[in-house]
């Protein structure tokens, strides 16, 4: 993964951001974000096929989305800092080594607890995508900077969604172990991509690593509106990992579906998520509150639909086109709020409001397996309505003490 370039090859230079970025590099960027955060996601659609070949209960299998997302999390608040610490590049190669050796051991995982280990890997590693982002952001020179790092957040996104619907069709042609093998073949392909790519950025912080991470307290004790914003996001998230780690075992076993089924669900999720983008420019033109609680509102709506009505696909299809819509609208939106808090710390308010947000999924995937073998699909719908609905109400709480503390400074 580390090899250098051949000897025809320029070597690497160093990060000169004034200069324009050639759609060479933002490409590679958009593509190694997508790559890099979609094996978060490749265990979802094949859990019915896991737990058939493990002999595990719905909990126990749980266990690998919940392990992923919660390796995830703590790689958010503890290894996103270290992008302003270490040279870039050399971050990204290593964590591109350590992914490709994570999905090599779930591949050849010869029992669940081995597949659980690789999982916890996999989701420490694929913050490799987080490394990303802020590498684009890096490099772009100001007026070329929010349309790259809104290239890469599109591929970032597709990433994530298209992950499921990859995933499904494969394991159900050729078996869940070639997913993993075959995503470990692209995680080489882009590590050795990104080596030969990527110009080196120099450390932007002397800030020692401890007192990044203080930092992250300090500014969660300091801003409401960031606190506010992470435990909103967080409930929601919590509803939407539910869903997406019990999917395809409820298919499997309520409507006799496959992998491939459950991950074609992933295109209805794409609908919904890819329209998410416009609830930016709502949140321009009508505050980014108003895009919040209209969000929280859908996704409260579709799982109460879909609770109703459990086995009927056109309703399981609707509801996941509009509460994907939801959480992205809710995601796009609390993201302009926090990134307005105080710019210079944007990495680190990003890495509270996405940590946030991972601890919700990682809660998320083990309280709908939970749910899903003790009360069946409508428990795993209603842990999501009573959760969605908690983020409306502490949205509209927050909402009308900022209302209060103006009117009373005015």
């Amino acid at each position: 993964m580390s090899a250098s370039p051949p000897a025809t090859s320029p070597a690497p230079t160093t990060a000169t951001p004034a200069a324009p970025m050639s759609r060479a590099l933002v490409l590679l960027l958009a593509v190694g974000a997508g790559l890099s955060v979609a094996p978060l996601y490749y265990a979802q659609p094949m859990l019915g096929l896991l737990s058939t070949e493990f002999g595990a209960s719905a909990s126990q299998i749980g266990l690998i989305p919940t392990l992923t997302q919660l390796g995830y999390a703590a790689a958010i608040l503890l290894l996103a800092p270290l992008g302003d610490r270490i040279e870039r590049r050399r971050l990204i190669a290593f964590k591109s080594a350590a992914l490709l050796f994570a999905l090599i051991v779930a591949a050849f995982s010869p029992n669940l607890v081995a597949l659980c280990l690789a999982s916890v890997l996999i989701g420490i590693t694929a913050s490799l995508a987080q490394d990303l982002l802020p590498a684009a952001a890096t490099l772009a020179p100001d007026a070329q900077r929010g349309q790259t790092v809104g290239t890469v957040m599109t591929g970032l996104l597709l990433g994530i969604l298209l992950s499921r619907v990859v995933s499904g069709t494969l394991a159900q042609q050729f078996g869940w172990r070639w997913v993993f093998g075959i995503a470990a073949l692209s995680i080489l392909g882009l590590g050795l991509m990104l080596q030969r790519g990527l110009p080196r950025m120099p450390p932007a912080s002397p800030m020692p690593y401890g007192e990044l991470l203080r930092s992250m307290l300090t500014l969660t004790r300091r801003y409401p509106a960031l606190r506010t914003a992470a435990a909103t996001q967080a409930l929601l998230a919590v509803g939407f990992s539910a869903f997406w780690s019990t999917l395809a075992v409820m298919l499997h076993q309520s409507l006799n579906l496959g992998s491939a089924a459950a991950g074609a669900f992933g295109l209805a999720g794409a609908a919904g998520a890819l329209a998410a983008p416009l609830a930016g420019r709502v949140a321009d033109k009508r505050g980014a509150r108003s895009v919040i609680r209209l969000g929280a509102t859908l996704v409260l709506v579709s799982f109460l639909g879909m609770g109703l009505l459990p086995s009927n696909l056109w309703i399981l299809v609707a509801g996941t086109v509009l509460f994907d819509l939801g959480v992205q609208s809710c995601l796009v939106a609390h993201q302009s709020i926090v990134y307005g808090l105080e710019p210079p710390a944007r990495s680190r308010l990003n890495a509270v409001l996405i940590g946030a947000m991972f601890i919700g999924m990682a809660t998320g995937a083990w309280l709908g397996s939970l749910s899903l073998q003790a009360l069946g699909w409508r428990g795993v719908c209603g842990l999501a309505v009573l959760t969605s609905a908690a983020a409306l109400l502490l949205r509209i709480r927050a909402d009308r003490a900022t209302d209060r503390a103006k009117t009373a400074s005015a």
